[in-house]
This record gives C-alpha cells, sequence and structure tokens, in this order.
C-alpha cells in the first residue's frame, strides 16, 4: 500500500504535467513516483530534468545497456517497483529477450559482453549496503569504458538509489504495463510486485 498516494493527472500542475509527459516514451506511462512527486512540483521538476540528462547517450553507453544498469541496481537493492520499470524501458529500447530474461544472472549469461559484465558487476557492487566497489572494479572498468562513460554509468546507479529508495520506502503502486513485463521476465527470479500492489 502507497504511503503517500500519487495525484491524478488532472491535479498536476500544468506546466509540470507536459513536462512528465517524457517519461510516456521510456515507460508507456508517469510514473506513479513521478505523481507522488508532483505533490511537491519542484521536486517532479528536478528529478523529471535529472532523469533526463541521466539518460543522455553521448558515448558508449546505449538507452538499453543503461537501463540494464538500473536493473542491477534496482535487483540488489531489492526494489520490485524499479526492477519491473527497467526491466520494462529495456525491452522498449530493444533488448532482446535473450537478454532480458537472463540480466538477473548476467555473469553466467553468453548474451552479455565482458565489457558489459564488468560495467554490471560495477553497478552490483555500487548498490550493496556497505558500498561493495573495490579499486580492483576501477581497473577492471578502466579496460573497456573512457571516463566519460564510466561517468555515465555512475549517473545511472546513483539515480536508480534514489528511485530505490522512494520507491521502496513510499510502497509507490506499480503500474500495469511495469507489472505485465516484470512477470514476463522476471518470473525466474521469483519477482512479484510485492508491496507495490
Amino acid at each position: 500500500m502507497a504511503v503517500v498516494d500519487p495525484l491524478p493527472e488532472e491535479q498536476i500542475e500544468q506546466d509540470l504535467l507536459k513536462q512528465i509527459q517524457f517519461f510516456k516514451g521510456p515507460l508507456g506511462v508517469i510514473p506513479n513516483s513521478v505523481r507522488t512527486m508532483a505533490r511537491k512540483p519542484h521536486l517532479a521538476k528536478a528529478f523529471t530534468e535529472l532523469n533526463r540528462a541521466v539518460m543522455i547517450c553521448e558515448d558508449q553507453v546505449t538507452p538499453e545497456f543503461k537501463r540494464l544498469i538500473g536493473y542491477v541496481t534496482s535487483m540488489v537493492s531489492g526494489c520490485r517497483y524499479c526492477q519491473a520499470h527497467t526491466i520494462l524501458a529495456s525491452e522498449r529500447f530493444g533488448s532482446t529477450e535473450e537478454r532480458l530474461n537472463s540480466v538477473f544472472n548476467y555473469r553466467n549469461s553468453d548474451h552479455f559482453s565482458d565489457r558489459e559484465k564488468v560495467a554490471l558487476d560495477f553497478a552490483f557492487a555500487a548498490a550493496e549496503v556497505p558500498n561493495g566497489v573495490t579499486e580492483e572494479h576501477a581497473i577492471n572498468l578502466r579496460k573497456f569504458w573512457t571516463d566519460d562513460d564510466i561517468v555515465e554509468i555512475m549517473g545511472v546507479i546513483a539515480l536508480f538509489g534514489f528511485l530505490n529508495r522512494w520507491n521502496d520506502s513510499m510502497g509507490s503502486a506499480l503500474e500495469d504495463l511495469p507489472r505485465q513485463v516484470g512477470e514476463k521476465y522476471l518470473q525466474d527470479t521469483g519477482w512479484s510486485a510485492g508491496k507495490h500492489r
């Protein structure tokens, strides 16, 4: 059950409502988390701008892979809401069924390159509490990724750190489309909507 209900779209400030339409591209919906943030429009606006900035792809990190990084970050933190959202967004950005069905076990999957695996290892370690990032992670990242790429990767991890805390603490209700995609691709992980009903 949600701690605070999201605002209905008709109650969201018009300028903000225009701005948050952005989420319909990657997700097909305006997330309940953002509709809840809309109770404080400055927060929802700042979050939306941060999300846009983090998801810009300027170098080697693709839109699809950024969402898979978000998935691994969310998997480690245990946020089922964000797991479903990132799997949905990965699918919408062209991820294959094989990658979507094996991202939770990326280390043993032939559907991820060594380059991707070191980035996902970094995401996994960065999302752990306490933080598990070591010098070895940095060395491995630098073998495959530029400094600019690493900053993009870390931006995604940090963004989902915020979202994981927000959605798990607020009990954000999962929308139908992310729920359906989560059920489709994450059933082997034991995933369920849990408290995000």
